[in-house]
């Protein structure tokens, strides 16, 4: 759907408890029945909702005819297989991190999260006016999908650690749950990456399956209760500046819809990308301060140990865009737009938040 299009279909709709108003519907649009797979449990309230959102909003905009059921990760498939189930028909749609997939074509962090990559804000400049959704589309039609921007946590933390990490030696051999690419930075550095969903991995720190672990930030870690096992919470999360969530719809049944029904998932999507972030930075900083409270004890990430990741990220960059089409041709898009925002974030942002930090 081009920027116009999909600008008037916004237009009308109210953000989060706001009043709607719903389109006049033809009498003759049929009624639709869809189920939605998450990759995230229902504990996980924020970041489960945006799929929740989407329903709602749906339906509401739809006047009811159009319904769409949420499923849990693990109730209908596996957290880890949204994408094949939504290819494969399985569902209909699906709610996921599409770093998950990267086993698959590793072009797929370009739509959630690049290590040393794109804040939220970033991210979301690039996917609506920086041709990065357009690019990411050209991808996942190859998998029978075609893929929204479903959220945002923002910057992440660098994860829970069992002991102190004081230099880049303290890695070597570390066993730790993170996914993606960042695993595989983590990997050039010594670390052995597990990918593991969100359920997963409490249980897997308790046992000493893992020596670490990183999900997303102080809101959804506390609930995990990962402060129980380890009190080392590092920052900055350097893998996933600004990693998005995405729904994905397979190709089939989003032809088959009515294009007024497109037009209120694509608008859906849309409210609960913005909505996702805006609940994360409310809830974020009381909950970090709650689990310092409670002997949790903040460290930065060493400097050679980020100096070290970031050298390797790019390594893998540059590999996998040599030898990888598909890779290549995003990352010509990705790279000078992420460099272009970083001077104007420089000039505008950073100096901004550090003179009000300053000024306390």
């Amino acid at each position: 759907m081009q920027r116009r299009e999909f600008i008037k279909g916004v237009a009308g709709v109210g953000l989060g408890g706001l009043a709607v108003s719903t389109p006049s519907l033809a009498a003759d649009l049929p009624a639709v029945s869809w189920r939605l797979a998450s990759s995230f449990p229902k504990s996980l309230d924020t970041i489960y909702n945006a799929a929740e959102q989407l329903a709602r909003r749906v339906a509401a905009l739809t006047g009811g005819r159009f319904q769409i059921r949420t499923f849990a990760g693990g109730e209908l498939v596996p957290g880890l297989q949204v994408l094949d189930a939504v290819q494969n028909g399985t569902v209909e749609c699906g709610h996921s991190a599409s770093y998950y997939y990267v086993g698959k074509n590793m072009a797929f962090a370009f739509d959630c999260a690049m290590p040393f990559g794109m804040t939220t804000r970033q991210q979301n400049a690039w996917m609506y006016y920086g041709g990065g959704l357009q690019l990411m589309r050209d991808l996942f039609k190859n998998y029978n999908i075609i893929q929204f921007p479903g959220g945002n946590t923002g910057a992440q933390m660098g994860g829970w650690f069992r002991h102190p990490v004081n230099s880049l030696a303290d890695l070597k051999g570390l066993k730790m749950r993170i996914p993606g690419l960042g695993g595989q930075v983590m990997a050039r550095m010594g670390v052995i990456p597990l990918t593991l969903p969100g359920s997963d991995i409490y249980p897997a720190l308790e046992t000493g399956a893992i020596d670490a672990a990183e999900w997303v930030g102080p809101y959804d870690d506390e609930k995990l209760g990962f402060h129980k096992i380890a009190k080392n919470y590092y920052y900055p999360g350097w893998w996933e500046g600004g990693p998005q969530l995405s729904f994905m719809v397979n190709l089939q049944k989003w032809h088959a819809l009515p294009v007024q029904y497109q037009q209120a998932f694509e608008v859906a999507a849309a409210e609960a990308n913005l909505l996702m972030v805006a609940e994360y930075d409310a809830k974020n900083p009381p909950a970090l301060m709650r689990l310092v409270q409670e002997g949790v004890t903040l460290h930065a990430f060493p400097k050679d140990v980020m100096l070290t990741a970031r050298r390797a990220a790019y390594e893998i960059f540059e590999q996998e865009a040599a030898r990888n089409p598909i890779f290549h041709t995003i990352y010509k898009s990705w790279l000078p737009f992420l460099e272009s925002e970083i001077q104007w974030f420089k000039i505008a942002e950073v100096p901004y938040e550090n003179f009000m930090d300053y000024v306390k």
